[in-house]
């Protein structure tokens, strides 16, 4: 479980085909160390740590993660962003998320309003009635609350550091 507040920005460093699935290695942001097996959030999709060494960690994705996510749009030098998993008692600041990814989504509007902008996107039909106004969605692994929702069309407003 993740609560959608990212907590790194990292560099993929390499990319490669395996046995039908996707095997990535990602710089390791300094002083964060993981166990093999260990769950981590990368822009959103959970993911398992499979081999790390001092500078780097690997994951895989299978065929399942590939189609629904955006996997396979990752290239050597892609930022991503990471979160690492709940630590049972500890505080939650955004929202409970499982890093369980059910579709994408084509985004339709970007809005600047002030210095925060407004983003809006299709949800594919048989999703939009998981969606609630001023409900809970994430992006990226980002974190969002609903901020408007007009049939098929779900917008969430993005704060300046939520931006950066």
């Amino acid at each position: 479980m993740f609560t959608g507040i990212i907590e790194k920005m990292s560099q993929v460093a390499t990319v490669r085909a395996q046995n039908k699935g996707i095997r990535v290695q990602i710089k390791k942001p300094r002083g964060w160390r993981f166990v093999i097996g260990q769950s981590i959030s990368i822009d959103g999709i959970c993911s398992t740590v499979v081999a790390q060494s001092t500078g780097s960690f690997d994951v895989e994705y299978m065929p399942e993660t590939i189609l629904k996510t955006t996997v396979r749009s990752l290239r050597k030098g892609s930022m991503v962003n990471l979160e690492r998993s709940l630590i049972y008692g500890a505080r939650i600041e955004g929202h409970i998320v499982q890093g369980h990814v059910d579709t994408q989504v084509q985004i339709t509007r970007i809005e600047k309003q002030g210095t925060s902008h407004l983003l809006s996107f299709r949800v594919p039909i048989a999703y939009k009635r998981y969606v609630a106004l001023h409900g809970s969605i994430t992006m990226h692994g980002v974190s969002l609350t609903v901020a408007r929702l007009s049939g098929a069309t779900c917008t969430v407003a993005l704060i300046p550091h939520t931006l950066t």
